[in-house]
C-alpha cells in the first residue's frame, strides 16, 4: 500500500464532498454504478485543482466499476496537472492506465507513483483486455509473465476477478493451461492510433462487402440451380408420363375390346 496516500477526506476540505461520497452508488450493477461513479468524478473535475485533483486521480483509479479514462484526461483541471512536477507524475500514471499495461507501469515503477492494491488489480484487469484483443486463447505462461504473477492459483484469483467484474467474458481451459476471450470491455484509444483503427474498421468493412457479395452470387447460383433441377424435374416428369402413355397405348392395341 502507499502510505503516503492521504485519506479520501482530503477532497472534502478543498471540495466539500468526496469523490468516494459522490459515488455512493457504485456498489450496484457494474454499468448503473459506472456511470454514476464516472458521472460525479467528471463533476468534481470540474472544480478540483493541484492535490485536489491528485486525490481524485487516486480515487478515479481505485475505484471498482472506472476502466476508461479519456474524459478524466481531457478535463481542463487535470491537464493543468502537466505543470508542476510532482502533479505531473500522477497524470503519467493515469496515461498509464488508459493506455498502457502492468508491464509498462512496472518499467517505469521508480517513476511514478505506487500503487494501492485497488490500483494494481484493476491495471492487471485492463491488461488483460489489451492482451485479449492481439488473441482470444492467452496461454496462462503469457498471463503469468505480463502481470508479474509468481504462482498459477494467484493468476486463477486475478481472472476470476477480471470475469466476475464484468471487465471479460470468458472462462478458465485448466486442460490446455489458458484463458478462453469470449469478449471485453473497451479500452481508450489514443488520437494517434485513430488513423489505425479507421483502418482497421475500413479493412473489415470492404471484407464484410466482399462477403455480402459472394453470398449473393452464392444465392444466386443456388436459385439457378433450383431452377434447373425444377426444369429437369419437369422434363422428367413428362418423359415418365409420356412412356406412362405410350405403355398404356399399346396395351390397348394388344388387347383389343
Amino acid at each position: 500500500m502507499d502510505t503516503s496516500v492521504p485519506m479520501r477526506g482530503t477532497l472534502t476540505a478543498v471540495n466539500g464532498a468526496t469523490a468516494a461520497d459522490a459515488a455512493a452508488k457504485e456498489t450496484t450493477s457494474t454499468s448503473g454504478s459506472g456511470s454514476a461513479a464516472m458521472e460525479q468524478f467528471l463533476i468534481l473535475a470540474k472544480t478540483s485543482k493541484g492535490l485536489a485533483a491528485v486525490e481524485l486521480i487516486r480515487q478515479v483509479l481505485e475505484s471498482p466499476h472506472i476502466y476508461v479514462f479519456g474524459e478524466f484526461l481531457d478535463a481542463a483541471n487535470i491537464k493543468e496537472l502537466t505543470a508542476t512536477p510532482d502533479h505531473n507524475l500522477y497524470y503519467e500514471l493515469l496515461l498509464v492506465f488508459a493506455f498502457g499495461t502492468y508491464g509498462e507501469y512496472l518499467s517505469r515503477e521508480s517513476e511514478l507513483p505506487a500503487l494501492t492494491d485497488p490500483m494494481r488489480a484493476k491495471l492487471r484487469h485492463l491488461t488483460i483486455v489489451s492482451m485479449a484483443t492481439k488473441r482470444k486463447h492467452i496461454p496462462y505462461e503469457q498471463l503469468l509473465r505480463e502481470l508479474d504473477v509468481k504462482n498459477l492459483r494467484a493468476l486463477e484469483d486475478i481472472i476470476i476477478d477480471v470475469i466476475y467484474a464484468n471487465v471479460v467474458t470468458g472462462k478458465m481451459d485448466q486442460l490446455n493451461n489458458r484463458l478462453e476471450i469470449e469478449q471485453t470491455i473497451g479500452r481508450d484509444i489514443r488520437r494517434d492510433d485513430l488513423k489505425t483503427v479507421t483502418n482497421v474498421l475500413s479493412e473489415w468493412c470492404r471484407n464484410c462487402d466482399n462477403v455480402l457479395r459472394n453470398i449473393e452470387q452464392q444465392i444466386v447460383n443456388a436459385n439457378r440451380m433450383k431452377e434447373d433441377n425444377h426444369r429437369q424435374k419437369q422434363t422428367i416428369e413428362t418423359q415418365v408420363t409420356n412412356i406412362k402413355k405410350t405403355i398404356k397405348a399399346n396395351q390397348d392395341v394388344d388387347d383389343p375390346m
